[in-house]
């Protein structure tokens, strides 16, 4: 498939303390091209959820008009939007069907009915399902079937996955969206999104623990067998650390996230016990003298938390001793250092950074191999899935795109421009060099008529002159 066949999906990341817009597209290697980014400062949203609808509307549109800011020649119409919070939840289903044409291959559309079925599944009321996903498939008595497309059977069943959430709160999300005069594509779980970014095959295979540390909510998904097995989102985050530094150490908000950013270390043992931040004092008072050793206890105190809540999780499932690819931490508060030494320790089990590197095309801005981008790259991962699994209409009907037909116009009208003045100027001089022609023409005609005058001047001179007497002999 070629480049320009190939849609444009931009994905938008709604969080606590940020909102990012960035669009992209598949290249013929496969791998995602950034066309445009934009970012701007949340307001309105407390762990993963829309508490004012009007300053969300404002980031969002901040947001896409700094992406657009970046790339003059891209339209945005519709997102694919990563949602997380505390009211997010996650149940275990099992699904059978009997199908009815059993001499035909088992095909896309048998997997698709079997879905559908799931949502028939009880949730609690108010709640709304955002996703099912399956993990593994049973054909008539043949188990843990990865992929039964092809397959001929009477009975197919599987086990699914289904992600739940409050229905008012994916409704404020909608809305503030909508609002911004753009269209929901897909909502897609955060996590699920990050880990599309920041995983490879060989990740899946061997299983893993993606833990995407945000602003406002730590959020969990788990690989094993090379299928997902479990979802979670831990309502702490940035933010809790924040709000624990400005509380533990009697500072303003904003002095207390440029300390974490600056001067933070997950491990107090490897913060420097000599080294103190100033601080200046308000309306008149001395500044305040903190020591970085006690602002790495504030801080490793909850991290801690929030890495033993992980374990918990991966308890539950009895997976805390069968990942061999260990965890993988991403999101924005995966910067802070130290971070993974901490994460080794409290769990037991190895520990790296994501970065949302793994499909990203070269050529793209270094601003963007940040862990803090991994769920937004992951949202055009997710919108590239379902383009080529039928789930997406094709680009150019509605769909974001690039005005790249009128610069090539553009650069049309330009060339034949040029060609014009070339051809203007040609016959300018061409003229100019038949008037030097001309004037030369008649400057030889001037010259031959000067002589001719002159010759019959002389003649009719000679015809007046006196003649003189001639003498009679």
């Amino acid at each position: 498939m070629s480049k320009k066949e190939q849609p444009i999906i931009v994905g938008l990341d709604i969080g606590t303390t940020k909102v990012v817009a960035i669009a992209g597209r598949k290249n013929e290697f496969g791998k995602v091209e950034i066309l445009g980014s934009g970012r701007a400062d949340s307001a309105g949203v407390s762990h993963g959820v829309v508490m004012n609808i009007e300053q969300c509307i404002r980031s969002i549109e901040q947001a896409i008009e700094n992406c657009i800011l970046s790339a003059p020649n891209l339209e945005i119409k519709e997102v694919y939007v990563g949602i997380a919070g505390q009211h997010i939840k996650s149940l275990q289903t099992r699904g059978d069907r009997v199908r009815g044409n059993v001499d035909s291959e088992i095909g896309k559309e048998d997997i698709e009915l079997l879905v559908r079925d799931q949502y028939k599944t009880y949730i609690p009321a108010g709640d709304q399902i955002i996703d099912i996903i399956p993990q593994d498939f049973t054909v008539d008595s043949i188990p843990n079937v990865v992929d039964p497309i092809g397959m001929s059977g009477v009975k197919i069943g599987a086990n699914f996955h289904i992600i739940t959430g409050d229905r008012n709160a994916i409704r404020n999300i909608k809305r503030c969206v909508d609002k911004s005069k753009l269209m929901t594509r897909d909502l897609v779980l955060q996590p699920l999104a990050s880990a599309a970014a920041v995983m490879n095959d060989e990740d899946l295979e061997a299983g893993v623990a993606i833990v995407d540390i945000g602003g406002g909510t730590t959020d969990m998904a788990v690989f094993y067998d090379g299928m997902l097995k479990h979802t979670a989102v831990i309502p702490y985050a940035g933010v809790n650390i924040t709000n624990d530094i400005r509380n533990g150490l009697g500072v303003l908000r904003a002095q207390a996230e440029q300390m974490k950013v600056q001067f933070g270390t997950a491990l107090a043992d490897e913060a420097n016990g000599n080294a103190y931040i100033t601080i200046p004092g308000l309306r008149g008072l001395p500044p305040k003298e903190i020591s970085v050793k006690n602002l790495a206890h504030i801080i490793q105190a909850r991290m801690q938390e929030i890495l033993e809540y992980v374990v918990y999780h991966l308890k539950q499932i009895d997976l805390d001793k069968r990942l061999y690819g260990g965890i993988i931490l991403t999101g924005g508060g995966a910067q802070l250092k130290h971070i993974t030494q901490l994460t080794e320790f409290v769990t037991g089990m190895g520990a790296r950074i994501g970065y949302p590197n793994e499909h990203l095309a070269g050529g793209h801005n270094d601003n963007l191999m940040n862990p803090m981008y991994s769920t937004c790259i992951g949202l055009i991962l997710r919108g590239y899935h379902d383009f080529e699994n039928g789930r997406m209409r094709f680009t150019g009907e509605g769909g974001n795109f690039m005005h790249i037909q009128a610069e090539a116009e553009k650069v049309a009208v330009a060339e034949e421009e040029a060609e014009d003045d070339m051809q203007l100027e040609k016959e300018v001089t061409e003229s100019e060099e038949q008037l030097e022609r001309y004037k030369q023409k008649a400057r030889n005609r001037n010259e031959n008529v000067k002589r001719l005058f002159d010759g019959l001047k002389g003649k009719f001179m000679k015809i007046f002159e006196d003649v003189e007497d001639e003498e009679i002999g």
